[in-house]
């Protein structure tokens, strides 16, 4: 249908404000298409809408779930010059994750007409749509906006989606439904002038308990975590969370926050951080780096003072008013399951797929997705399924599941056989088969390795010896990002991945960084460090090793991070390094090529070079100095617990990394420092040589800052920031010798085949 038929079927049926404002994005795309307005000034706009450009050099591939298929013949070497040229991907806001049936059947629609027939649920309890062409974008956000769903600042430097617990309202152990309030906060700063100057995303999310693993707040920028108070409703706060490339956890702002104040005080933190909030330099321009610039008591002082200075609106309280017990009830009269007879296969799924809930007679099931996606025909029958049972009690989860609330305990066997019926009964929801794994190489420009395809082959092999998993490896969990960006949420596993890449015999082979000592409970109270980088097909081996080794040697009541923690990073390093070592090509050449992917791998756009044998350079020898010292300098905060150290260390294995690239040119540098940096940034940083390209150049300008203020913190939290940094720098460094190396060969080539 045309834009003008779409506008004439849903008039009446969207929010006037939000009918402008797609018009105006609609205005601004076509005045981009003349080129009267620069990609640089529109990329933020259609950011602000939830509109990304996709990678596409590592294609649309076939992830062995019957989606993302596609002839590797037909996938361009290269990706697209413009967003004009190919589809993209649209992001779907869902505050909380909360859905209607109606607004499931309007999104399949929608992958079905304007994308791929595919719904992703991704780590922010969002939908994703891929290969979307951007000019129908509007007519997209104008059928999803008739039934109250919006993209706008789905993306973008703006307050993203609004995450909560999917179990708010049902849940055992909450102070109370915080999901009335996650949507309360969406509302109020939706489009809010306030939240418009940002440098960098601002995520928040909610939690109902203190001590479970649900809203995750500690790693978000703002987290609310529910309190009763004197029989007042609240928020104990935290702010300056986040994961990305360097881990920060949050810090108290406010022990008890009532809910009357709690959104003139978010509107007050929004203030401070668009005014003082890092705008030149990206790369430090998320809020967890100003907390921990202004320390959390001049943090408090200014927000405090904030408040004193904003105008009155009504909104404060008025959006707050009145607000239910819990956002929804069941459609269904609560009844015993007693001894109805349960179909082939239920048994195994109830015991994974379903929990009681606090109302008598109800369980909650969570629909398993793999790799969080269902096909638009599933999602429809999801649809059916949900009005007859539940009703509008839909919730995404940040595992990337559905989740099914008030389910009559009687309806429990009928579901199953319906959900039977689409393909959506598969068992092993929260198990350590579930695995969470960002969009990867498969369609993220930043991506390094495949964690879809890491996740999909792991899903099926962990879930082939389910019935003989040990119950406490059963209950663990593993999660897998494609770059050091934690999209996946690598840092709050057990077992955790993110993708780089090494290189032998002038070949590059897949890698992924292993995680370990992370912690989800008490929302995400501990983040797990770098143990050593495997080869991507190496990872089951590895999976096998870490929890064979801890069923083993467990003591009695022992969880695997706590188990992690005693064992400690010299002892899980060793477990895994027998796994480190590269084959060769010729004995395995299966290592050189990345999961789901039958191509020989590089990285990104660049080709891989022949070789005509083995060769170790200067670089390859010498860089395993920074590497020891990185893991030196984590066994000094964890082991020692001296951050000192720790700082001093990291810092030295920055300055080993970059004099082994410079010695690779200029054989006589010194061990001076201010030699090294000076070499290294001319050679390598100011020409864009140093191959941090995934990170904007952030990797390389961490040497630059800790060279200019080598003082030490005496903060355990601000030198393990260090470490990551020095992680990252040293990780960047062999990208950098690997694409060099990569190059050097291709040249060599060129003058042979010229030769002859």
């Amino acid at each position: 249908m045309t834009s003008t038929t779409w506008q004439s079927l849903l008039e009446g049926r969207i929010d006037p404000a939000w009918a402008e404002e797609i018009d105006a994005f609609e205005a601004q795309l076509l005045l981009r298409k003349q080129e009267k307005i620069e990609e640089r000034v529109f990329a933020e706009t259609r950011l602000r809408r939830g509109v990304y450009g996709q990678r596409y050099d590592n294609g649309h591939r076939f992830d062995g779930y019957g989606t993302r298929e596609l002839a590797f013949a037909d996938v361009p070497k290269k990706g697209p010059e413009t967003m004009w040229d190919a589809p993209g991907m649209q992001r779907i806001k869902l505050p909380y994750g909360g859905l209607s049936p109606e607004q499931i059947e309007v999104v399949a629609d929608c992958a079905e007409e304007y994308s791929d027939a595919i719904l992703h649920v991704t780590t922010r309890q969002d939908f994703q749509l891929h290969f979307v062409h951007i000019e129908d974008t509007p007519d997209l956000m104008r059928r999803l906006a008739s039934v109250g769903v919006t993209t706008r600042e789905a993306c973008g430097n703006s307050v993203r989606n609004v995450t909560a617990c999917p179990l708010a309202g049902v849940c055992h152990t909450e102070a109370f439904d915080v999901s009335p309030y996650a949507k309360a906060l969406m509302l109020f700063l939706l489009g809010h002038p306030d939240v418009q100057d940002f440098g960098r995303k601002f995520k928040p999310a909610f939690s109902g308990c203190e001590h479970e693993a649900c809203g995750l707040v500690q790693m978000h920028d703002a987290g609310y975590i529910a309190r009763i108070k004197d029989g007042v409703r609240g928020f104990k706060v935290v702010v300056g969370g986040g994961l990305g490339t360097v881990p920060f956890q949050a810090e108290v702002l406010s022990e008890f926050t009532p809910v009357d104040e709690f959104l003139i005080e978010i509107q007050a933190i929004a203030r401070i951080f668009a005014r003082m909030g890092e705008k030149k330099n990206r790369n430090r321009a998320r809020i967890k780096f100003l907390v921990s610039n202004l320390g959390i008591e001049e943090f408090r002082r200014l927000v405090e003072l904030e408040k004193k200075t904003i105008p009155p609106d009504p909104r404060h309280t008025g959006l707050i008013e009145n607000l239910p017990v819990t956002t929804a009830g069941p459609v269904r009269d609560p009844s015993a399951l007693n001894g109805q007879v349960r179909p082939k296969g239920y048994e195994k799924w109830a015991a994974t797929n379903t929990q009681t809930q606090r109302q008598d007679g109800y369980h909650v099931v969570t629909v398993n997705l793999p790799l969080g996606d269902l096909t638009s025909n599933q999602a429809r029958g999801l649809a059916d399924i949900a009005r007859k049972y539940v009703g509008d009690n839909i919730r995404t989860s940040v595992e990337q599941n559905i989740v099914l609330r008030f389910v009559s305990d009687e309806d429990l066997p009928a579901m199953y056989d319906a959900l039977t019926a689409i393909g959506l009964n598969e068992p092993g929801a929260g198990t350590i088969a579930d695995i969470t794994a960002c969009p990867g190489t498969d369609t993220c420009k930043l991506g390094i390795a495949s964690s879809r395809g890491l996740a999909g082959a792991l899903r099926e092999y962990l879930a082939a010896k389910a019935d003989s998993t040990d119950p406490a490896v059963a209950a663990m969990s593993i999660k897998a990002s494609g770059c050091f960006n934690s999209c996946g949420q690598h840092h709050i596993a057990d077992i955790g991945f993110y993708g780089n890449s090494r290189g032998k015999g002038g070949r590059s082979v897949p890698h992924f960084q292993v995680i370990l000592g992370g912690q989800r409970r008490e929302n995400a109270a501990k983040y797990g460090l770098a143990v050593g980088a495997v080869p991507s097909k190496a990872v089951p081996d590895v999976i096998d090793t870490l929890t064979s080794k801890y069923v083993e040697n467990r003591q009695d009541g022992e969880s695997f991070q706590d188990w992690s923690v005693r064992v400690g990073k010299r002892g899980l390093r060793e477990l895994i390094t027998k796994h480190m070592e590269i084959p060769s090509f010729e004995d395995s050449p299966e290592f050189y090529t990345d999961w789901a992917d039958g191509r020989q791998y590089s990285m990104g756009d660049h080709g891989v070079g022949e070789c005509a044998g083995e060769v170790v350079s200067l670089f390859q020898i010498e860089v395993v100095r920074a590497e020891t010292e990185v893991f030196d300098a984590q066994v000094a905060l964890e082991e020692n617990k001296d951050p000192d150290a720790a700082e001093a260390l990291a810092y030295k294995a920055m300055l080993s990394a970059a004099r082994s690239l410079v010695r690779m040119e200029y054989i006589d540098v010194s061990e001076d420092p201010d030699e090294i940096v000076q070499e290294w940034k001319t050679r390598f940083f100011d020409t864009g040589r140093f191959n941090d390209r995934f990170a904007g150049g952030k990797f390389g300008q961490y040497l630059l800052d800790r060279h200019a203020d080598t003082a030490p913190s005496g903060s355990l939290s601000i030198a393990a920031r260090y470490v990551e940094e020095a992680q990252l720098f040293v990780e960047a460094a062999v990208a950098a010798d690997e694409k060099i190396t990569t190059e050097k060969t291709a040249i060599a080539e060129t003058v042979v085949d010229s030769s002859d």
